[in-house]
């Protein structure tokens, strides 16, 4: 029997609007408890969206003030691009806001967006520096991603959230100097998966720097790397033994 690979056609397919948006607000209440399980939660910070799949200038978010380990899905908020809370009575967080609501709005593709001030990831973004391709998973970021230069305290303003999505351009990830790890995706399983994926690698990154000088892999095996672990169908993957596990775990995250 000859194996057959996944495609991005092997998804999961609605029969209407809301039963799409359930499924985004599903994947989203899960990420947020991941992002809680794994310790990028801290204070109010951070933030996951993905876009509404009716209203595409909208799109779905925290409530602000809540820990990722409690949040459910009858706890998120609608956003809409002018900062309207459209469905929910809390409040959005002005720099979920202000960046998310800019990459949204300059790229279409992207459904879902992930930011937080994890501890890797902040501490690799002090140093101004792309990840480099030492190892296979850090090849997933290999010409995929950007620095973005210009700390000036927290984005609260959409300019400066404008300038992050200019930054950004086509590329699906952005090391926000002296702030942190930002990723995007066609769907919420890529955007955590790729956040989780890149916080990793940061911290490989640093193990391997504190301890010698890490020997990069070949650009054109990092190119056909990227192909086989970076791509939305392999991030897509890789989420689903996350995506398990939480929902086995903590199914109150479906309320």
């Amino acid at each position: 029997m000859t194996a057959t690979l996944p495609t991005m056609s092997h998804l999961p397919q609605f029969d209407s609007v809301e039963a799409e948006r359930l499924h985004r607000k599903q994947r989203l209440a899960a990420g947020f408890r991941l992002f809680g399980k794994f310790g990028f939660d801290e204070g109010v910070a951070g933030h996951i969206t993905v876009r509404d799949p009716e209203h595409a200038d909208r799109f779905w978010v925290n409530p602000f003030g809540m820990n990722f380990k409690h949040i459910r899905v009858s706890d998120l908020i609608c956003v809409d691009h002018e900062g309207t809370v459209v469905h929910g009575d809390a409040f959005v967080n002005r720099a979920a806001f202000a960046i998310h609501s800019q990459i949204h709005a300059a790229r279409p593709d992207v459904i879902a967006a992930a930011h937080s001030h994890s501890v890797f990831g902040k501490a690799w973004s002090s140093l101004h520096r792309l990840l480099d391709p030492i190892t296979q998973d850090a090849c997933g970021f290999f010409e995929d991603h950007v620095v973005f230069e210009g700390f000036s305290g927290v984005v609260l303003d959409l300019s400066e959230g404008k300038r992050i999505a200019e930054a950004l351009g086509p590329r699906k990830a952005a090391i926000l100097a002296n702030h942190g790890l930002l990723t995007t995706g066609h769907s919420v399983d890529e955007a955590v998966w790729s956040f989780v994926a890149m916080e990793r690698s940061a911290q490989a990154q640093l193990l391997a720097e504190a301890a010698g000088t890490p020997i990069l892999i070949d650009p054109e095996v990092a190119r056909m790397t990227h192909t086989q672990v970076g791509s939305p169908i392999a991030c897509y993957y890789s989420f689903q033994p996350l995506w398990d596990m939480i929902a086995r775990e903590q199914p109150d995250l479906f309320d």
